[in-house]
């Protein structure tokens, strides 16, 4: 494996792109699809695993929060966008602001089968 295999690996680990045990869960489940995070963990093509379950990276997509939609927050785990804001409230102990011009990177992913 060579010094870049290895830094590749290193930015695709599920522990930087999925930031706790329920989100990973979730995604095992089949509940989670994406996520919105405000750096890039990885590129299209790119796979990570899961307790033995692989996943590819099928999009990864510069966006602001003002783009995201209900369909948004639906994959990612919530019944709406206002639910969804609700959640990163709760997730950032109350300091969170939603700023609809944010930058943030949709990551969407699918189980390898």
């Amino acid at each position: 494996m060579s010094e870049n295999d290895a830094a590749d690996d290193a930015a695709n680990d599920p522990a930087d792109l999925l930031p706790n045990d329920r989100v990973k869960q979730s995604a095992l489940d089949g509940d989670v699809t994406q996520l919105h995070r405000g750096n890039r963990y990885g590129e299209e093509g790119d796979t990570f695993e899961i307790d033995g379950v692989t996943f590819e990276l099928t999009a990864v997509t510069e966006r602001t929060l003002g783009d995201m939609t209900d369909e948004d927050a639906k994959r990612e785990g919530s019944p709406s966008l206002e639910a969804y804001k609700e959640r990163m409230a709760r997730a950032h102990g109350g300091n969170f602001d939603w700023d609809d011009e944010a930058d943030v990177v949709r990551h969407r992913f699918e189980r390898v089968e």
